[in-house]
């Protein structure tokens, strides 16, 4: 099992919902990346995204395109984000899920990838482009490399999808909560927490609900139906304003109330 696997097993025997969050590697630096995720992992991250930056970031917000271009602007390369989760493993054993585009593991040749990634301590990648009916060559070298590959379902996914994604995902399933790109909503809908409910009893892997999430309390609801929560977009905001000591601690203080929001879920 991968250590995703494991984190998942180990919540649901504790009785515990995930909480999954999403920084992109490289901003500001990969220097700021590798310290903040022992320190993410501490204040209650239970699995840590990382994003891979792309020049056009369709699925994504301003605040995560923003999040890309000042990584890219910093020189952040896919061979130094995994040089970097080399060197941080020493330090952390988190579950660290690269979340991107096809276009820069292309470029970098998919299977030297996923060699490379899993020589560095990845544990899973999903990328946002790659439908699962298209990711048949792409999943049976993750599968040989041992990492897992995480599918999307979104509001408008049909049974079908459904049925493919939960037959050739590994890891979890992440459940898009809207249509439309990333970004911290207001709310979090009814329909959202219907549709999780609905899903979950059709499908073998834990289920984690992202896009949206920006709060505590909207943690917690979903964390109600769902086996885990992703915040990206709320945490990457903090990186506009703030850096250094300042950067860590409003971080580290969020993710800990995010925790604690999922627990009171």
């Amino acid at each position: 099992m991968s250590r995703i696997a494991d984190k998942f097993t180990e919540l649901a025997r504790k009785g515990e919902k995930g909480l999954i969050t999403f920084i992109t590697a490289g901003d500001p630096d990969l220097a700021t990346t590798e310290l903040l995720i022992p320190l993410i992992e501490q204040a209650g991250a239970d699995i840590i995204e990382l994003g891979v930056p792309f020049s056009d970031p369709m699925a994504d917000g301003p605040t995560i395109q923003l999040s890309s271009e000042r990584a890219l602007a910093s020189g952040t390369t896919v061979a130094k984000i995994l040089a970097m989760v080399k060197s941080v493993r020493s330090r952390s054993q988190v579950p660290l899920l690269l979340m991107g585009y096809y276009n820069p593991i292309f470029i970098y040749g998919p299977e030297r990838f996923l060699a490379d990634a899993a020589a560095a301590g990845v544990d899973g990648v999903l990328l946002v482009d790659l439908p699962p009916e298209e990711a048949g060559e792409f999943k049976a070298l993750a599968d040989f490399h041992g990492l897992d590959v995480i599918f999307l379902l979104t509001p408008t996914s049909d049974k079908a999808r459904i049925d493919k994604v939960a037959r050739l995902g590994s890891g979890f399933i992440y459940y898009v909560s809207v249509t439309g790109v990333t970004g911290a909503r207001r709310s979090v809908a009814g329909s959202v927490l219907d549709a999780v409910t609905g899903i979950k009893g059709k499908i073998r892997l834990p289920l984690a609900v992202g896009f949206g999430i920006s709060d505590p309390e909207q943690a917690g609801k979903v964390a109600s139906v769902a086996d885990g929560v992703v915040v990206g977009s709320a945490i990457v905001k903090l990186f506009e304003t703030h850096q250094g000591t300042a950067l860590q601690d409003r971080v580290t203080a969020f993710v800990a109330s995010l925790r604690a929001g999922i627990g009171r879920g």
